[in-house]
């Protein structure tokens, strides 16, 4: 349907990639990952036609339609919300306008003229038109995506430049999922969602009808959604037939691989250049010295890429606080006529560790700063307990750095102990290397100012942690530091965020802002979603006066079905994970004899050469028909997944 041949692409005379190529088919659910400033961003504009690679060529069928979901981007005009997103469907309005205005020339016309019923031809042939355009549907589609990506009915007349620039990016994902193109590019998609329009759009993109390429630090999102994942590393595009959580398995197989045949080049690179050093001068060594040159030469050199795996850090563990953290007594909070809370009443206690949740504007952001003593309120009382001593992040306090010092030196400051032996890793882990601890606050991105906010956030001691979005600016890397190092934390914990992988395992609370209160889940946030969406499905059987014993028999024989699946499911899948293995092992057999056969060594002996090729020969074809195999398996769960 569309594929990528030999694409390459410089900046500034740095070469970003180069030869990449691959193809995408029809229904494929594609994982774009890599380090940031790996190109991620400019591969997907190549695909979209946004930019036009210096090598190579974007090809596809003329019927292919691509449609790009940028990070950021503002929708501008006086048009209310629901006409704005409307014109994303340009076929449909146009045809509906020519309806109209056949109407109207039929009402002019006389019922005995003749041209009456040539318009009468028109207008049937235009509604049969908007029925294969499915228009007659397009007001509630439009009307179901607006609500599922969180706007509510009273903002559909609002004029479309009133709103924020999150929510500006939603406009544009409305848009975006409404024209349907065959191919749907999504960068960041999730920046500005909050859960329950990220869960949304998660069902939706699961049902989508087209292939999707997904750019996402949501680990999450990418084990749900994706079946393939493509590493975009060192200008390399490596392809990986799983999901997020295959990639990072197989990819360190792949390294652990790729290191050993490295080491052995290595180690037959310096025997063959001591040969060399030794008999350069020596006449009767001159054919030999000078065939190992030639050999030396021609060698095409094992790179490995710099390990970018995370180090492990832990918090300075501080003094215990009380079984109190805060108590929150009859708090009000007022922004001019709304009130994001009214006579709440709420405490923290010692290890309670809290995901804070809610719909954007529903006032986290702002109990985080009251909680933290940073924001001013109306009326009440927030009392810390004994002993307690917070530490807060927020991405505004990375304005606060003095802009004329170095990243190490902000850093300095407040490290204490051995950590400060350290601290250039820990700077790595949140994706300042080498010569970018020097650089001067004052010339960092605002992305680069918050992670070394987080960054001097971590070096400080407190018992009580209090966090907003902190993995907005992290890849998957340094999200992971940041986990491991909450995991160890032995204090209480209070996050601000909507990453359901980050969260889960940190959590065992959740307090969802709603209507000027708070609702408190116990778990976590899979839990809490699992739940709430539980709790939707009962209220819809309430409002169409469904009878309660009708509900319960929808969900028994709905219970009965998922059993009846996973009773077909379980051999077949046990079936899958031995093959996986069989794959995994035969793999790695392969490449182990893909290094002896590179080894010179090996040839030394012809019995051992003839061995060798025999073996790969048959481990090749074995693998190809796993593969093989494999595929059929996957089509067979598939189609029991998708079963009705």
């Amino acid at each position: 349907m569309l594929s990528l041949d030999n694409i390459g692409i410089s900046f500034g005379g740095r070469t970003l990639f180069d030869g990449l190529s691959v193809s995408v088919s029809p229904h494929d659910r594609i994982g774009l990952v890599g380090s940031n400033g790996s190109g991620k961003s400019t591969l997907l504009k190549i695909v979209a036609g946004m930019i036009s690679p210096d090598i190579g060529s974007v090809n596809k069928g003329n019927y292919v339609t691509v449609g790009y979901l940028p990070q950021d981007g503002v929708v501008s005009g006086n048009l209310p919300l629901a006409r704005e997103v409307a014109t994303a469907v340009d076929d449909v309005l146009s045809v509906q306008r020519k309806l109209d205005d056949a109407h109207a020339t039929l009402s002019r016309l006389p019922t005995d003229d003749l041209s009456a019923h040539q318009v009468l031809e028109v207008i049937g042939e235009l509604q049969h038109r908007l029925e294969e355009l499915d228009a007659y549907q397009m007001e509630s589609k439009i009307e179901r995506v607006l609500m599922g990506l969180g706007f509510s009915v009273s903002d559909f007349v609002r004029p479309s430049y009133e709103f924020s620039g999150g929510w500006q990016m939603r406009i544009m994902l409305a848009k975006l999922l409404l024209r349907e193109p065959n191919v749907l590019l999504l960068d960041e998609p999730t920046n500005h969602l909050d859960l329950d329009s990220l869960r949304w759009l998660e069902e939706y993109l699961l049902r989508y009808d087209g292939a999707v390429i997904l750019v996402s630090h949501d680990r999450r999102l990418l084990d749900t959604l994706t079946t393939k994942t493509l590493a975009l590393e060192a200008g390399r595009l490596d392809l990986y037939a799983g999901n997020y959580s295959y990639y990072e398995k197989d990819s360190e197989s792949r390294r652990e691989l790729l290191l050993s045949a490295y080491k052995n080049q290595q180690n037959e690179i310096q025997r063959t250049q001591q040969f060399i050093n030794r008999f350069r001068y020596k006449a009767t060594k001159a054919r030999q010295v000078q065939s190992r040159i030639k050999r030396l030469e021609k060698m095409e050199r094992i790179e490995v890429q710099r390990d970018e795996r995370e180090i492990t850090f832990t918090f300075p563990q501080p003094e215990p606080s009380g079984r109190i953290v805060m108590d929150i007594q009859a708090l009000k909070k007022t922004y001019g006529d709304v009130a994001l809370f009214d006579d709440l009443n709420i405490h923290i206690e010692r290890g309670d560790r809290i995901a804070i949740v809610g719909v954007n504007g529903a006032g986290k952001s702002t109990f985080a700063r009251i909680m933290a003593g940073e924001e001013p309120y109306d009326s009440g009382r927030v009392t810390a307990g004994h002993n307690v001593s917070i530490s807060y992040y927020a991405q505004h306090q990375a304005e606060e750095f003095d802009p004329s010092k170095e990243v190490l030196q902000t850093l300095e400051e407040v490290a204490q102990g051995d950590i400060r032996k350290h601290l250039r890793t820990l700077l790595g882990s949140f994706l300042f290397h080498g010569d970018d601890v020097f650089k001067k606050v004052g010339v960092l991105s605002g992305g680069e100012k918050s992670r070394l906010a987080l960054a001097k956030m971590l070096l400080r001691s407190a018992n009580f942690l209090i966090m907003d979005e902190p993995t907005n600016h992290l890849d998957m890397r340094s999200k992971r530091v940041l986990q491991e190092a909450l995991l160890e934390f032995e204090g209480t914990l209070a996050i601000v965020s909507h990453d359901r992988a980050f969260l889960d395992p940190l959590v065992n609370n959740v307090w969802e802002f709603a209507s000027g209160g708070i609702r408190t889940y116990l778990g976590t946030v899979s839990e809490y979603l699992d739940r709430k969406w539980m709790d939707r499905d009962e209220e819809t059987d309430r409002n169409v006066s469904q009878p309660a014993s009708s509900s319960r028999e929808r969900r028994r024989i709905e219970a009965e079905r998922r059993q009846e699946l996973s009773r077909q499911l379980r051999p077949l899948k046990h079936r899958l994970a031995k093959m996986e293995a069989s794959i995994e092992e035969l793999e790695t057999r392969k490449a182990e004899i893909e290094v002896r056969l590179g080894d010179p060594a090996s040839y030394r002996s012809s019995e051992e050469a003839k061995h060798l090729t025999e073996s790969y020969t048959d481990v090749r074809g074995s693998l190809g028909n796993l593969y093989w195999e494999w595929e059929d398996l996957m089509k067979q769960i598939e189609e029991i997944e998708g079963s009705p």
